[in-house]
C-alpha cells in the first residue's frame, strides 16, 4: 500500500512534509520511517503482549499507532515539537475513534528525548537516527540506569542509524547486534535502509 493508503487505514495523517529546520544543532529533521520499511521490519520482528514501546522523535505518531494497529501493545511517543505532539494527539483521537479500542495503550509527551522518565515497563526502544550522538548517549545512560533499578529484557531498533550511534554502542556499551534486517527494495540503492536490533545482555 501507498503511504496515503496506510494513513487512510489508521485513520491519521502522517505523510505531509516538515518545514524549516530545529534550530538545535543537536534536533534533527523529523522524517516518518517509511511503511515499506515499517511492514518489512515487523514481518521479522514480533512484539509481545507484556512489551512496550518507547519512539524517539516520534512526530506525529506513525510508528506508535501502527505498532499498536499490528500488535496492540503498549506504545509511547516522545516529541520535543510542540506542534507535531499536538498532531500526534490529534491522530491517537482519529486512531481510536475508527479502531473503536481504548487508547490507554498509547501515549504520547512532550518533552525532550534525554529528559523522558524511562518507566520500568519500557523494554524497546525505537531510533530513526533523531538526533546527535551526545543526545543519544544520554538517552542510552537512562536506559541503562533504568535496567539498574528494575533488570528486563531490552532491545534498540534502529533504523537509518549513523555511524557514531554504532561506535559508541559497539564500544562503550553492553548492547549487543542480535538481527539485520535490510528493506528490500531500498538496500540495494541506499545501504543506510536496514533496522539495527541491539539487546542487552541479562544475567
Amino acid at each position: 500500500m501507498t503511504e496515503k493508503n496506510y494513513d487512510r487505514l489508521l485513520n491519521i495523517e502522517t505523510d505531509a512534509e516538515q518545514k524549516g529546520f530545529h534550530k538545535s544543532f543537536h534536533y534533527h529533521r523529523y522524517e516518518p520511517t517509511p511503511y515499506q520499511g515499517l511492514e518489512q521490519l515487523f514481518y521479522h520482528y514480533k512484539l509481545k503482549d507484556g512489551d512496550r514501546l518507547v519512539d524517539f522523535g516520534c512526530g506525529r505518531g506513525r510508528l506508535p499507532l501502527f505498532v499498536h494497529y499490528l500488535f496492540r501493545t503498549s506504545v509511547v511517543g516522545i516529541e520535543m515539537d510542540r506542534k507535531f505532539y499536538e498532531e500526534a494527539i490529534k491522530n491517537r483521537s482519529r486512531y481510536i475513534a475508527k479502531a473503536k479500542k481504548s487508547g490507554h495503550q498509547i501515549v504520547f509527551h512532550h518533552c525532550l528525548a534525554e529528559k523522558y522518565p524511562i518507566n520500568s515497563a519500557d523494554n524497546r526502544f525505537y531510533f530513526f537516527n533523531p538526533f546527535s550522538v551526545q543526545i543519544f548517549m544520554k538517552v542510552i545512560h537512562n536506559i541503562l540506569h533504568s535496567v539498574e533499578k528494575s533488570e528486563r529484557d531490552i532491545e534498540l531498533i534502529l533504523y537509518y542509524v549513523a555511524e557514531d550511534y554504532l561506535f559508541y554502542l559497539e564500544n562503550h556499551t553492553p548492547f549487543v547486534l542480535k538481527e539485520e534486517i535490510k528493506i528490500e527494495g531500498f538496500y540495494n540503492h541506499n545501504q543506510n535502509e536496514r533496522f539495527l536490533i541491539y539487546r542487552l545482555p541479562t544475567g
